[in-house]
């Protein structure tokens, strides 16, 4: 009862904040757009997959760290910490609040991709939405456990190029065999690098379930990771 009355909080604040909605739906498809009409046809194909968990992975981990940010300085984190609430209770209505929203966009922006800027797609639409809310979510909550370690916005956005930026290199959108080695082994602790290799395999060699179900147990993994950690996060808060 008290995880559904934080997530219809969230609900009701996104409803009412117009410009983080357009934020998270409009500017990554306007990017898409602009991006379809820089690059030859091919060429966007190719890098398509890589450039949808991207900007889903960015543009969520900005808007939830900076959004569960301001609940901290707002002084209603604290508010809620006061109550008989616990923090298991609300860690999951947070993630689950923005999670419902995380969902929507991750489908506007697949399904624009695929069926307004015609990119080529092999595989099942359903497997690629699969990979694209997994990849939200580990975004999600990424996003709120590293806003724990910020004192203001500019410092969110701070994280941007240490957190975000290096998992372009490790995406699949570069070849990382002629990397060093240890810089090899540096992917394997970048969720993009799994939720870009899914992509891939998907849209452009036509794989299903099967072939993905690893990199999505993988995804699962980052995320159950950063929920316990927000969780114990929150302690400073309150012990229990």
């Amino acid at each position: 009862m008290r995880v559904t009355a934080v997530i219809i909080r969230i609900l009701r604040q996104f409803v009412r904040d117009k410009r983080t909605l357009g934020l998270m739906i409009v500017a990554p498809m306007l990017i898409l757009a602009l991006m379809n009409v820089v690059f030859a046809e091919e060429v966007f194909d190719n890098i398509a997959p890589f450039l949808i968990v991207f900007f889903v992975f960015f543009f969520v981990f900005l808007i939830a760290g900076v959004s569960f940010l301001r609940e901290r300085t707002s002084g209603t984190l604290e508010r809620l910490m006061a109550t008989p609430i616990k923090r298991w209770e609300l860690v999951i209505g947070y993630v689950a609040g923005f999670g419902i929203f995380t969902l929507i966009q991750s489908s506007i922006i697949v399904l624009f991709t695929i069926y307004i800027l015609d990119i080529q797609m092999v595989g099942s639409i359903f497997y690629i939405l699969i990979v694209t809310f997994t990849t939200a979510i580990t975004a999600l909550t990424l996003g709120t456990l590293l806003s724990a370690f910020a004192r203001n916005e500019l410092q969110m956005v701070q994280f941007i190029p240490l957190v975000v930026v290096p998992q372009v290199f490790f995406s699949g959108l570069f070849s990382i065999e002629a990397m060093p080695n240890w810089l090899q082994k540096v992917s394997l602790v970048m969720p993009l690098t799994y939720a870009g290799e899914a992509m891939k395999d998907i849209m452009i060699r036509g794989k299903g379930l099967e072939e993905i179900v690893g990199n999505v147990l993988l995804l699962f993994g980052f995320s159950l990771l950063f929920i316990l950690l927000n969780i114990r996060a929150l302690k400073k808060y309150r012990p229990t």
